[in-house]
């Protein structure tokens, strides 16, 4: 079939365009296909590319001989090295394949002269209008600037997201033998080096910097003039030279149209409109630092040209394409986010060691994991957890918990070895906490008259008995009008805390668990309904009258609530320090408060939602002011002793709200006011809120207010499996971790996550009536034993394999992961680095 589409023109013969030309050509060579380029045939650009074992594929598949042209000029290596504060630390395992990216259009140039495409150089297309006229379909592969994109841009309605680094693409005739990341510290700030090998002559060279310290080093100066095209920033080319030059061993950068340039997101709310499709950087770009432009640009090439010999028609193949790609593109381009995110604030790392510091970077984007790496090379990670290990006990002996947490039982440094991160022990206040996650409180929406129900009992019981180190009950209101929903708990009155005592003392029968309780005023959230699926209550028809710092409604539509008076406010501090009595009487362990989420408090914090020009609004030292009474009122109320946690939405979502800066300086202040720790979470502070929704998309804003203010944090949201706690604890990014709607799926998360991962220690204590379910049940075919059926065995692949051009494709000899190492600028350039 061939979708209606008899002639094609092609904007743009880079990779992309060509290797869709010549798929689609091979396809139907009835097929008319012309590919307009501006630029002549053997003009140079660009240096290497990087494909992945699964783009490989599929190239081998669509394209036998392409495939083989390419193979014959790969790089190729398996190692990872990071080289940060004079170390070098590799991680094997990972397998990598390099080219030139002008010899790849070379092999596409011959395929499509070999198949009979129409390649017209040094000829700029015609307007695109115009070719939409007069072909059956225009595949625009005009770049991350595409003309065609902006021609139609009410129909693509294209979002172009210019980001905060610069940096510049350069290649090197110093041939590294692995990906090397170089992180390198100097008096203006940090540089960033992203290189890689692709031939036996060069590598690619990218370095990067924060605008900040870009202006301090002097760049701005050297590239403040305007350029030709095809033209280099030669003076910031040597400037790089000179400051890298460590990393050199007495090699040149090799610049070509090289100069200073941010990156842009570029992001389409659709990608084809009528008989125009986008295809690789004029739909889509995916920051450099996990891969290859490239990569994605010859996805959707065989994805299109799949398409239009699947579809019957030319409609439903452009449809089809589009949501084929979408999804894998939209998932590269959230890793992609995480990651130009990390190396943005690259310098909010640097404190750490270099065997952190190389974990945190390896799991930067969030698709590499703890458990991902342990089976790439465990001896990396076994050197990285005895690091933290031993980072643990040296700041527990100091009386610190920089490295996220002590030791607390004495445990000599190395006596954790072999323990998951999640379940390494930590001090919170005067609590010893046996393991690092949290269950967060989750409400029930089960209570009358505020008395905690028989649910809520059962509940608390279940995720007592789940393995976790510390478990909280569901928000619970200061006051009758503090309530979200008719159906929430309270701590008002003391029959509520002779049922909270009764429940507490309940639990305590089945185990030692530390138990917590949130207390929250709702404010103008209060007097909703229970949440339906999509987690969010609407305002009651005949609610109570609700409190907030400003008179604005949580819905546009709904009853606005009373501004609240200093009066008001003062009743309120005394309902939390009285409430704050009443949990430490009815035997809970942790306090809980609610300074998020929209809540009371929380809508005094945020600028979105305090209209106020009184001592209580306007600057963020009189927005904190309720907080830091709440605060100290409870603090005063509650035992020195027992530890606080302080939940806070550090983000909005939404123009004009919290922004990073405040976000800290909230940490800061609660912190020392008192807080032990900070819940960071983010949102639901206003209606209009646009959340980017993803696995850990929380986490970043734990990260930073944990760096910078040194106060323990907890990470929450969308984390739901053991391998992303794991990574988040052992990256420093977090102190503990909540993990909140798989404790609903499965109340036994915690110890599910032991037995998965083989652990039996004390940070896992199994009940004993259940301990003959202590182990991981074996699955179908788990008594099958498999039959020799080779002659000889297979040899394992090397965990570390480097780029060694010229030499025997042997895996270098592997050395101790405690084998003091030489300082980068002092490796021979041949050298294999060790683990």
């Amino acid at each position: 079939m061939s979708a209606g589409a008899q002639r094609v023109a092609v904007i743009g013969a880079g990779p992309g365009g060509l290797y869709f030309a010549a798929l689609a050509k091979g396809s139907a060579p009835h097929r008319e296909i012309t590919v307009w380029e501006r630029d002549a045939r053997d003009d140079a650009f660009g240096f290497g590319v990087v494909f992945s074992d699964e783009t490989l594929d599929g190239i081998a598949q669509a394209d036998p001989q392409v495939f083989a042209a390419l193979s014959a000029e790969f790089a190729r290596w398996s190692d990872i090295d990071v080289r940060y504060a004079g170390r070098v630390r590799t991680c094997g395992g990972h397998g990598f394949a390099a080219l030139d990216r002008n010899r790849l259009r070379a092999i596409l140039q011959q395929r499509c002269a070999d198949l009979g495409v129409d390649v017209r150089y040094r000829t700029p297309a015609p307007p695109v209008e115009r070719l939409a006229a007069e072909y059956d379909l225009v595949v625009a592969a005009d770049g991350v600037r595409s003309a065609t994109r902006a021609a139609f841009a009410d129909a693509f309605r294209p979002e172009l997201d210019e980001r905060h680094c610069r940096y510049i693409w350069l290649a090197t005739d110093k041939v590294f033998e692995a990906f090397t990341f170089i992180v390198e510290r100097f008096d203006f700030g940090a540089l960033q080096v992203h290189a890689y090998p692709y031939s036996g002559r060069r590598s690619t060279f990218i370095v990067e910097v924060a605008e900040e310290a870009w202006r301090k080093a002097g760049f701005e100066t050297a590239a403040g003039r305007e350029f030709g095209r095809g033209e280099s920033d030669l003076a910031s080319v040597r400037r790089c030279e000179q400051l890298l030059a460590g990393h050199l061993d007495g090699h040149r950068l090799i610049p070509n149209a090289s100069r200073w340039i941010r990156f842009t997101t570029v992001r389409n709310a659709a990608w084809h409109h009528r008989n125009v499709v986008l295809l690789g950087d004029a739909a889509h770009t995916a920051h450099f630092s996990i891969g290859s432009g490239t990569k994605l640009a010859l996805e959707d090439a065989l994805a299109l040209a799949a398409a239009l010999h699947e579809q019957p028609d030319r409609a439903r193949a452009l449809a089809a394409y589009e949501a084929e790609r979408r999804p894998v593109v939209e998932s590269a381009q959230r890793a992609a986010q995480a990651s130009l995110e990390w190396f943005e604030t690259v310098e909010r790392h640097t404190g750490q060691g270099p065997e952190q510091f190389a974990f945190n970077l390896l799991t930067r984007s969030r698709r590499v994991t703890y458990g991902n790496l342990r089976a790439r090379d465990a001896a990396f990670v076994d050197a990285v957890d005895a690091a933290f290990d031993n980072a643990a006990f040296d700041n527990a002996a100091a009386g610190s918990d920089a490295s996220g947490g002590t030791a607390s039982d004495g445990t000599a440094p190395g006596g954790n070895g072999g323990v998951p991160p999640m379940f390494r022990p930590l001090r919170l206040g005067g609590l010893r906490l046996r393991n690092r996650i949290v269950v967060p409180p989750l409400a029930t929406f089960t209570a009358v008259d505020g008395l905690p129900s028989g649910f809520d009992r059962a509940q608390l019981a279940a995720q007592a008995l789940g393995g976790a180190g510390l478990v909280f009950t569901g928000m619970t209101a200061v006051s009758a009008r503090g309530r979200a929903t008719e159906r929430c708990p309270g701590l008002w009155s003391d029959a509520q805390e002779d049922a909270w005592r009764s429940v507490v003392r309940s639990v305590r029968e089945l185990g030692d668990t530390p138990l917590g309780v949130q207390l929250t005023h709702a404010g103008r959230r209060a007097a909703s309904t229970v949440p339906g699926p999509d987690g969010i209550g609407h305002p009651l028809a005949d609610g109570w009258p609700t409190l907030a710092a400003s008179p604005l409604p949580w819905e546009p539509a709904g009853p606005p609530p009373r501004e609240a008076s200093a009066a008001d406010l003062a009743g309120v501090v005394a309902d939390f320090a009285a409430a704050a009595a009443r949990a430490d009487r009815a035997g809970f362990d942790v306090l809980g408060l609610q300074f998020g989420h929209g809540h009371l408090v929380s809508g005094f914090l945020s600028p979105l939602t305090n209209r106020r020009t009184d001592a209580y609004g306007g600057p963020l030292e009189h927005r904190l002011r309720l907080a830091l009474e709440v605060l100290a009122a409870v603090r005063a109320a509650w035992p020195a002793g027992k530890p606080i946690v302080v939940r806070i939405s550090a983000a909005d979502w939404a123009p004009g709200g919290t922004t990073e800066a405040e976000a800290v300086a909230i940490g800061r202040a609660l912190a020392d006011a008192g807080a032990d720790a900070l819940d960071v979470s983010t949102g639901e502070v206003v209606a209009h809120q646009e959340v980017p929704y993803g696995r850990g998309y929380q986490v970043p804003f734990a990260d930073l207010i944990r760096h910078a203010t040194g106060a323990p944090t907890v990470a929450v949201g969308a984390i739901s499996g053991h391998d992303d706690a794991n990574s988040v604890l052992l990256a420093g990014r977090a102190d503990l971790v909540a993990v909140g709607r798989a404790q609903l799926y499965d109340p036994l998360w915690t110890l599910h996550a032991a037995a998965e991962q083989g652990y039996t220690g004390p940070g896992a204590r199994w009940p004993q009536p259940w301990q003959p379910g202590s182990r991981r049940p074996p699955g179908p075919g788990a008594d099958r034993v498999a039959p020799r059926l080779r002659l000889r065995p297979e040899p394992a692949a090397p965990v570390h394999r480097r780029w060694l051009p010229g030499r025997p494709d042997d895996p270098p000899p592997e050395r101790a992961p405690d084998r003091p190492e030489r300082p980068a600028t002092d490796r021979r350039p041949t050298e294999p680095a060790p683990n």
